[in-house]
């Protein structure tokens, strides 16, 4: 008996989701659990499995389509039963490019002759033919329009055409990278076949559900739109290569300016795999085809069908070999996050030779100097992101809409510095995470705000209410190639400080590797952002909305201050220092109301009595 595949529900406000690719045609045989199609919404992207094995034998719901949670999206068939008329459902919609592809036929009379001539031509003939009518109206060709990137997701850029007029493509075969508000991605084609004519050139933006280009049959003659692409891609085939020659300086000079926390590691990645690098930088004229199927069979390529533009871009600046990474995706295609485990593995390897040669570290003085070097960047101009723009206009709009306010508390943490000390071996040990002082900071605070709701409580102006939160929901702020993310550690107030250090660091790790699921994105009450990981000695953070405040949590440093002594007085000692700075809506949370808070957490941190949390 049939079974239906189903759009799941992809998160707790999530109510649809777009098809990105099917990972398998009709007529294709799937087993239990087998990656059928990948599906994004406006958090995630991730793959749909199959729920029974079987054949594929009708797809309800193409590529770039979005459809409501629960809805079909297609139906696998028993080994047994015939999987012959899916072909047909796919030919049906094909031969009516009407309705799919309103206003790019120029050719009202031939549609209509087709329509009058198919009825019979399907009576008589087999499905198996089928699929080649599309084929005799091809000069109509099939649409490749604007998918939905998301629930408020209206429109996106078209960042860079990955094929040009006249270009033969495969099926899923990415056509085009296109950039939204919150995610950057590819477009794959819709079919096999010819580039007819691109209809949005590159840094041009359209509506969703636009028509993007037209894919005809393959050895059909491009259509009249050869002079529109022609010049835009161009230059950009010939600024692609140019930086591929030189590797060594843009990863170096680029990589730091996210975060150290998380960038260094890959410059020592990107320095162990400097022979690799070298070797591609050989090949620069290659053709971006050709670029694409670089990887060996061996490690999945055959199978996997592409290495995508982002993993090679990836695995440039983190100075991995693809042709050593085995991918963990469908047919072993290689994934992102194959990529940053390939660096992370090239990172813990090189202290190795580091201890036992010398003579490197006599060299070693010599690596800084790559660090002033000038940035390749200096001196142009490029297109602002996406979600850099969306990024700006919330940080205004956010500072628009609320009477913001920052209050800083300086703490003295050396008690808890020498806690840490004595505790990250066993710790680590029994927990599996390090010990940083972020689960110290995180503790702190959700007990304060147990004590004093009041900081992240929401407030309605034209209701006139105060919502107070029944739980504390902490969200962590985290440093991504994608850019600030935040993932929230739900009901924190019922972990120990094992359970927040085990969460933050799950949580992190998934988000840098694209595997959070929209609902550990939302629903936070409280943020903490840890802006001493860069070395800052504090800031000013901006507050998200719908949320009243946020702290932040400076660098943690040694310096003299004056203390009481019980016996001496006050001394002038070296202490573990750390600034406490915390924004929020001064319209709902009065200044003694902060201080209240920040001295609740300050107490805290300087009684330093976590010797219970630590097994001490």
């Amino acid at each position: 008996m049939p079974v239906s595949v189903t759009m799941p529900r992809l998160g707790e406000s999530v109510t649809e989701g777009t098809v990105t690719r099917w990972l398998k045609q009709e007529g294709d045989t799937v087993e239990v659990d087998e990656p059928l199609l990948e599906v994004s919404t406006d958090k995630v992207d991730t793959e749909i499995p199959s729920p029974a094995a079987g054949v594929l034998s009708r797809i309800v719901v193409g590529d770039d389509e979005t459809a409501e949670v629960g809805s079909e999206l297609a139906v696998i068939a028993a080994e047994g039963e015939d999987a012959g008329a899916a072909p047909k459902q796919e030919a049906e919609p094909a031969t009516e490019p009407t309705a799919a592809a309103e206003g790019t036929g120029p050719e009202p009379e031939q549609q209509a002759e087709e329509a009058a001539a198919e009825p019979g031509a399907e009576a008589e003939q087999p499905a198996v033919e089928e699929p080649a009518q599309p084929a005799a109206s091809s000069g109509e060709g099939t649409p490749v329009t604007m998918p939905a990137l998301g629930e408020s997701v209206t429109e996106g850029t078209v960042t860079r055409w990955l094929k040009q007029v006249g270009e033969t493509v495969e099926v899923d075969e990415p056509l085009l990278e296109v950039s939204t508000d919150k995610v950057d991605t590819e477009i794959p084609s819709p079919v096999a076949g010819t580039l007819q004519e691109i209809k949005v050139a590159e840094d041009e933006t359209a509506d969703v559900g636009a028509v993007l280009a037209i894919v005809g049959v393959a050895g059909a003659a491009p259509a009249k739109a050869e002079p529109k692409p022609e010049p835009k891609p161009e230059p950009k085939a010939e600024a692609k290569p140019e930086p591929k020659p030189e590797p060594k300086p843009e990863p170096k000079v680029e990589e730091p300016t996210p975060g150290a926390a998380y960038n260094e590691p890959a410059a020592e990645a990107e320095q162990a795999a400097q022979p690799a690098k070298a070797e591609a930088a050989a090949q620069p004229a290659a053709p971006a085809a050709t670029q694409r199927r670089s990887v060996p069979a061996e490690h999945g390529e055959d199978s996997a069908g592409y290495v995508t533009p982002l993993v090679r871009k990836l695995a440039a600046e983190h100075g991995v070999d693809l042709g050593s990474v085995k991918g963990t995706g469908v047919g072993g295609r290689i994934r992102k996050q194959d990529v940053l485990e390939a660096a992370e593995k090239a990172k813990a390897a090189k202290p190795a030779p580091t201890a036992a040669a010398p003579a490197a570290k006599a060299e070693a003085p010599a690596q800084p100097a790559a660090k002033p070097q000038p940035s390749a960047k200096r001196g142009t101009t490029e297109k602002l992101p996406r979600i850099r723009a969306t990024i700006a206009k919330r940080m205004q709009q956010s500072l628009h809409e609320t009477a913001q306010l920052t209050t800083v508390v300086e703490v003295d943490v050396t008690r808890v510095a020498k806690l840490r000390a004595r505790a990250k071996e066993s710790f680590q040990a029994k927990h599996g995470v390090k010990l940083s002082f972020l689960p110290f900071f995180a503790l702190a605070a959700v007990e304060a705000l147990q004590t004093y709701p009041i900081v992240q409580a929401s407030m309605d102006l034209e209701g006139g209410t105060i919502t107070y939160p029944a739980a504390e929901h902490l969200g962590i702020a985290v440093d991504t190639e994608r850019g600030l993310l935040v993932p929230v550690i739900h009901n924190a107030g019922d972990l120990n400080m094992g359970g927040i250090a085990k969460r933050i660091a799950d949580l992190a790790e998934r988000t840098r590797a694209n595997k959070i699921t929209p609902d550990e994105m939302a629903g936070a009450t409280f943020t903490l952002t840890n802006t001493g990981s860069r070395g800052a000695l504090f800031d000013t953070p901006i507050v998200p909305s719908p949320q009243s405040a946020m702290l932040g949590t400076g660098a943690v440093v040694k310096r003299p201050v004056v203390v009481n002594d019980p016996e001496l007085g006050e001394v002038v000692a070296i202490r573990s220092m750390v600034y406490l700075a915390m924004s929020y809506d001064h319209r709902l949370i009065d200044g003694a109301d902060a201080a209240r808070f920040l001295t609740a957490v300050k107490e805290r941190l300087e009684a330093g009595n976590f010797e219970a949390e630590l097994g001490l």
